[in-house]
């Protein structure tokens, strides 16, 4: 019989495996997820693992550190199929359906994993020693250190060194060019295709990762996704490897493509999370995303987890739930006032918002905590934005751009701040650098376009907004903004098309857009459409109760062409005038002119009615008129 594997025991012994693995090999960020996420499992089940052993079936995906581990690795899912009738709430089959296309779980053969234990176990003084100096950011020494290790944990950390000395010397060269013409729009690490032939071979999980990101960096992005797939299916818990993976992709058709490659299946955590993940950062969650996370803060997963509960604020904040967004924030600092990651996004819902009081709160409170963090530079920024200071807004965006050049935020919203400056020329320069850190966020593409338009360059504009929307294809404001383009450069038809495609994901309550489509048909003498949405206007606002003022002109144009057309309905033409001649519109006196006019068309209408009715009656009773069989 095949064996079935407990969920909760399979993930806490993953995770305690990964904390492990990533943080002996210097993934900082990694293994702070992991532990992280290992903290939020409600302790009873921490604890339950301790006196109960995993199955004796498993077998490690990855390679461990010394064969006295005390917590070996077992997969998530195995090759084994199951039958049906042994699945149960609590537990998941050794392998589900996966793509046919995902690579392949990767094992290690136990005479290759047998040789690394003991090449590890010969070195591990020489690792500790080099893993200190890489905590103490003495990277040179640490690769002097390994030159003479064998095992793929010693080569890992000698090539992730050089990695990270070759990006500093990268960046001090960058740097050299500040204010340049002559500066690239990146720094250049001219050490990438000599790390990368290190790796060029390798099938350690570990090694591939530092391959597919030296390939990444190359711009090499279809060999990226294929190795950092290997990573992942060798050593699945490595956070580090998905965020890379996230990188890579472009869109959100793509990421639906990409996702049945993953080699595991679609319901694993890992998944899941690593989709809403890259959806926030494509600014393209759906309600579906909210519905992973409430699934994966459910008890039998990550109940109290803050960095799932923080993917469910930012869900609600792509989506525009601001005010549920704020409510999730607020949860996540009671439990853990220190927290920083995602305050950035906190701050941004405060300033949309408008909630100087709290912003100001927050801002103080976080500024004493650790003032070198970018987010919290992101934060101040804000902070001043909404108070009209906006060269001090400036000051703390560049801040933060300085701690961290690829931060992108603060790129975009150093560039709104220029715009509100009137600085145009400063505005595209800080949105160029937000597009050269992140061609997949709409707002640095969007906010170019803006830029442009103040300096009067519309078809400049136009080929920036068309960028944005081709990311964001329901974002009402790009298809608004596009709209207004053509209508300044002349081109009517294309900008009625681009209103019309903005009518279709806006609020049905919403007048503003069908009020200009009016005046863009008046405007090519197309009156019956301009017309027809006059009276879209009228109805909506009728509908919501609004004050005569807010569709009075409306009601003024249905009128006039109901009653210059043949036929036109004088009663609908009346009724609109009634109601703008009874009310304090500035409208009121040529809707009484008009409405005079509308009375008297109706009474000889009626009268001419009358007439036809008094003659055909006349006409059935005249003399001479007789029945005949």
């Amino acid at each position: 019989m095949a064996t079935v594997i407990d969920v909760d025991t399979q993930m806490i012994v993953d995770i305690r495996t990964a904390i492990k693995e990533c943080s002996e090999r210097g993934l900082s960020v990694a293994s702070k997820w992991a532990s992280e996420l290992h903290l939020s499992v409600p302790m009873l089940k921490r604890r339950n693992l301790h006196t109960s052993s995993p199955p004796a079936s498993a077998f490690s995906t990855s390679t461990p550190a010394r064969a006295r581990s005390p917590l070996p690795s077992v997969p998530f899912v195995d090759e084994s199929p199951v039958p049906t009738q042994l699945l149960t709430q609590s537990s998941i089959p050794i392998t589900p359906a996966r793509h046919p296309h995902a690579p392949p779980l990767l094992s290690l053969a136990d005479d290759v994993r047998a040789m690394e234990m003991d090449l590890e176990y010969q070195e591990e003084d020489i690792l500790i020693t080099a893993r200190a100096c890489i905590d103490s950011r003495e990277f040179m020494r640490a690769i002097h250190l390994l030159k003479e290790c064998r095992s793929s944990k010693a080569q890992f950390l000698s090539i992730y060194s050089q990695f990270i000395a070759s990006e500093k010397m990268a960046q001090r060269d960058w740097h050299k060019l500040d204010n340049n013409r002559h500066q690239p729009p990146v720094p250049i690490n001219t050490s990438l295709n000599k790390l990368l032939e290190m790796v060029r071979n390798t099938t350690d999980p570990w090694l591939l990762f530092l391959k597919a990101l030296f390939l990444s960096r190359l711009s090499r992005r279809e060999e990226a996704i294929e190795n950092v797939l290997l990573s992942i299916a060798g050593f699945p818990w490595n956070w580090s490897a998905w965020t890379l993976f996230g990188s890579c992709i472009g869109d959100g058709e793509e990421l639906s493509s990409l996702l049945q490659l993953i080699p595991l299946p679609p319901t694993h955590p890992l998944v899941q999370m690593f989709q809403i993940k890259a959806l926030n950062e494509l600014h393209n969650p759906s309600e579906h995303e909210l519905s992973l996370c409430d699934r994966l803060l459910s008890p039998d997963f990550f109940p109290n987890s803050l960095w799932v509960m923080s993917l469910r604020a930012c869900v609600l904040y792509h989506l525009h739930d601001f005010g549920q967004a704020e409510t999730q924030f607020e949860r996540i600092l009671a439990l853990d006032p220190y927290r920083i990651d995602d305050i950035d996004v906190f701050s941004n819902i405060l300033y949309v918002t408008d909630n100087r009081l709290k912003l100001s709160r927050l801002a103080h409170e976080f500024l004493t905590l650790d003032k070198d963090r970018p987010e919290i530079c992101c934060l101040v920024g804000n902070h001043y934005s909404l108070r009209a200071e906006h060269e001090k807004a400036v000051k703390y965006f560049r801040r933060a751009i300085q701690l961290d050049r690829t931060y992108l935020s603060a790129w975009t919203l150093m560039g709104h701040e220029y715009v509100e400056m009137k600085n145009s020329h400063a505005a595209i320069e800080a949105y160029r650098r937000a597009v050269d850190v992140n061609r997949k966020d709409y707002r640095a593409w969007y906010g170019l376009g803006q830029a442009y338009e103040l300096l009067s360059m519309h078809h400049y504009a136009l080929h920036y907004y068309q960028h944005a929307t081709a990311l964001r294809p329901y974002d009402v404001r790009l298809w608004q903004a596009q709209g207004m383009c053509y209508e300044e450069i002349g081109r009517l038809r294309e900008a009625v098309e681009c209103l019309k495609r903005a009518l279709i994901p806006a609020d049905p309550h919403e007048i503003t857009i069908n009020l200009k489509l009016a005046k863009l048909h008046h405007t090519l003498e197309e009156y019956a459409e301009a017309v027809a949405y006059h009276r879209r206007v009228v109805e909506v606002c009728q509908a919501d109760l609004r004050p005569v003022q807010d569709y009075a002109k409306s009601s003024l144009e249905v009128a006039e062409y109901q009653m210059q057309i043949p036929n036109g309905d004088l009663a609908l033409a009346q009724n609109y005038l009634e109601r703008v001649a009874a009310s304090n519109a500035e409208d009121v006196a040529r809707a009484a002119e008009l409405l005079k006019s509308v009375n008297l068309r109706i009474q000889v209408k009626e009268f001419e009615e009358a007439e036809v009715r008094k003659q055909n009656t006349a006409s059935f009773s005249s003399p001479g008129v007789t029945m005949t069989e």
